[in-house]
């Protein structure tokens, strides 16, 4: 069976005209959307206007400092010179006696004493550089071989794996004797002992000179302490 439609419910020829309509209607609504305008809304008030208090500035009061004039200078000393006439004596002449020296003549001249201040000072002085200093018997070499021998390493520090190099200051006195022995730079207390005394057994040295005469020197030594 065929169906029929009826040509007035045919939309096909209408189309064209609802899409001018469609188009017109959203070319309005465009315009009239830009035509639109809105005006402002009042406004009631435009706020509130606060005074601040402004503190006001103390401008100190300032005195002008007195300037006190100079000091009067100091008076002047005026020498006052007495003329004497040339018939006053003078008392109180100098007397100048002949001193013209002859061969009879004998000059008592003072001997020179040196006080025991001044040779105990010299016995103690002890000097760092001399012309001629201290020397070990067999000279540095012999020395270190002395120390080396008599070095006992001492268990403790041993034990603590302890180690360094150890410094002693002493000084070699006139008779090349060692005496007065200190720590100059230690490491640990049981090396510093150790040191101290090696030090002390040394044998005695050839003293050190200044001016051809045998002087106190202070001498130093160091001692290496190395765990093998």
């Amino acid at each position: 069976m065929e169906v029929k439609k009826s040509p007035k419910a045919d939309l096909e020829n209408k189309r064209n005209l609802f899409l001018m309509l469609g188009l017109v209607i959203a070319l309005g609504l465009v315009l009239a959307a830009f035509e639109y305008k809105t005006s402002p809304k009042k406004v009631d008030s435009l706020g509130k206007v606060e005074m601040q208090e402004v503190e006001e500035e103390i401008i100190p009061i300032t005195r002008e400092q007195e300037v006190k004039p100079p000091p009067p200078p100091p008076p002047k000393v005026v020498e006052v010179l007495n003329i004497v006439e040339d018939d006053v004596e003078i008392e109180d002449e100098l007397e100048i006696e002949d001193t013209e020296v002859t061969e009879d003549m004998i000059i008592d001249v003072a001997p020179v004493i040196s006080t025991q201040e001044e040779e105990e000072e010299e016995d103690t002085q002890v000097f760092f550089i001399v012309e001629d200093m201290p020397e070990f018997p067999g000279g540095e070499m012999a020395l270190r071989q002395f120390i080396a021998n008599a070095i006992k390493y001492p268990v403790i520090a041993q034990e603590n794996g302890i180690q360094g190099r150890v410094y002693v200051t002493f000084v070699v006195d006139k008779d090349g004797s060692i005496s007065d022995a200190r720590i100059a730079r230690g490491v640990d207390p049981s090396l510093d002992k150790e040191a101290l005394r090696v030090v002390n057994t040394l044998p005695k040295w050839k003293p050190g000179k200044q001016r051809g005469k045998p002087v106190r020197v202070s001498y130093t030594v160091p001692i290496n302490f190395v765990l093998q």
